[in-house]
């Protein structure tokens, strides 16, 4: 069938006050573009004709300024979920002005599907092209949008003329059956394929095309300072030290890698290494150091939700497709994050803390223990089920005015469980099989800081017995004194006594 073709504006007029909306794409890369930024001008006519105006966004996880920027600073999202890092999104969530939950990415498509969180009634779907008989390529980043395309009562597609119709063939889209009726999920290594090239959606649905002409816009990261290349290094000196010592296979084992400075200095240390053999990786996202170590034959396989490449790698990545387009698998997140394939393949996951304390529980969400930062992500999927798991963060920032090794997490988002490793720019923790007493030595000696070494052994000497020894009067010493001074060395554990 022939499909309408609207301006942003048109399909902006669609959506009403209240309605839910879910988007494709997963972090920048595969989201809309235009409608939403269409939209978001609705909105603030709305407001000051005086006339309530909110949207509840549902994404595979964060966005971009395109979308969460825009509508955020017209105050139009009400409820969103399961992911953000849009500083104008995090003002109104830490504000109340956007009810915001933060979810397990693999958990997302599902609990939607259950009927957890209401009825989709639009999907916004960037794409390559799509056929009369609804058949979509998608663009860089798939997310949850097989769910909410199937779900949502209609559908508004982005056709964006950036992404070449080459991209077909580099998706592996598939929505899984609900309990009870779930098979297993036939995935033994990165690159085994179960679903389809292309999402199918009914082309009834379909009520107009938008034509878009843009890249993701995505910024380069910049070059790694001197603490993320010693803690890039530092991850790849205990990945080889396992590697020597017969606890990783012979043909090394997927990598995950979180998103962000320090996962890119561990990829391009990994791609200098000359001890680990090349790797594949089963991951949520890829960044530009990726692509270099494929081109070097380092990495020799990616399995991700989405490619969040900059613009200039992006363009590298579209005139190089021949080269790349059989090395590269993108996936819902609810396959990209799936636990079941993560415990199977035995995933090496890589992600980052805001802080860690002692005893080796970790915060990935809150700064100081309230306010929003980014969100889980994906890390608790893979940080639960993988073959190793390691953290890794500074040991202090704000020039050593906040020790990121502190004595109990002020959020707790991974407990001590679920952590194998940290990593500073200290040093190495290894936390297996070590008891609550040795690891906060373990942690204390090798990943805090020297300024903040003598603080912390005099919290765990002030334990009240037990297996696990904090004191609960002066757990949160640390960030009371940052809170009352701005500095965590002005620590006085004697008013705790």
């Amino acid at each position: 069938m022939a499909f309408n073709r609207i301006t942003a504006q048109e399909a902006a007029e669609i959506i009403s006050n209240g309605m839910t909306i879910g988007l494709s794409g997963f972090t920048a890369p595969g989201t809309p573009k235009a409608v939403t930024e269409a939209l978001a001008a609705k909105a603030e006519a709305e407001h000051l004709a005086g006339r309530p105006f909110k949207v509840n966004l549902f994404t595979g996880a964060s966005t971009s300024d395109h979308v969460d920027g825009a509508l955020a600073r017209c105050n139009a999202i009400n409820m969103r979920a399961p992911y953000q890092n849009v500083p104008d999104l995090r003002k109104r969530i830490n504000c109340h002005d956007v009810h915001y939950f933060d979810r397990h990415l693999s958990e997302m498509a599902q609990e939607v599907r259950y009927g957890f969180y209401g009825p989709i009634d639009i999907a916004i779907i960037e794409a390559a092209d799509i056929t009369p008989d609804g058949e979509i390529i998608l663009g860089t980043g798939v997310g949850s949008i097989p769910t909410y395309a199937h779900l949502a009562k209609k559908i508004i597609v982005e056709v964006n003329k950036k992404l070449p119709h080459s991209l077909r063939g580099m998706h592996d889209v598939i929505m899984l059956q609900d309990p009870p009726r779930r098979p297993a999920i036939d995935i033994y290594k990165p690159s085994d394929r179960i679903g389809s090239p292309v999402l199918k959606v009914d082309p009834a649905k379909v009520i107009g095309i938008v034509e878009t002409d843009s890249y993701d816009g995505v910024k380069e990261f910049s070059a790694p300072d001197e603490v993320s290349k010693q803690i890039g290094s530092n991850v790849v000196r205990f990945l080889i030290s396992e590697y020597k010592s017969g606890r990783l296979p012979k043909e090394f084992l997927p990598m995950q890698s979180g998103v962000g400075n320090v996962a890119n200095a561990v990829l391009y240390d990994l791609g200098e290494s000359t001890e680990l053999p090349a790797f594949q990786m089963y991951t949520e996202v890829v960044q530009d150091a990726v692509l270099e170590l494929m081109k070097k034959g380092k990495c020799t396989f990616a399995s991700t939700c989405s490619m969040t490449f900059s613009d200039k790698t992006e363009a590298e990545l579209f005139a190089n497709l021949d080269f790349f387009h059989d090395k590269i698998l993108m996936r819902p997140a609810e396959l990209s994050n799936n636990p079941e394939v993560i415990r199977r393949i035995g995933v090496i996951a890589m992600n980052t803390a805001l802080e860690a304390d002692i005893f080796g529980g970790i915060n990935s969400t809150h700064v100081l223990g309230t306010k929003m930062m980014n969100g889980i992500g994906g890390s608790g999927d893979f940080t639960r089920n993988a073959y190793i798991s390691i953290f890794s963060c500074p040991s202090v920032t704000k020039g050593g005015l906040i020790s990121n090794i502190v004595p109990m997490v002020a959020h707790a988002d991974h407990s001590e469980h679920s952590v194998d490793i940290i990593v500073t720019d200290q040093g190495i923790a290894d936390l297996r099989h070590k008891d609550p007493v040795e690891r906060a030595h373990e942690i204390i000696n090798n990943c805090a800081h020297p300024m903040y070494r003598e603080l912390l052994l005099d919290y765990l000497k002030m334990g009240k017995g037990g297996q696990t020894p904090h004191s609960l009067k002066a757990a949160f010493a640390f960030h009371n004194a940052f809170n009352d001074t701005g500095d965590m060395r002005n620590t006085d554990f004697s008013k705790y006594l």
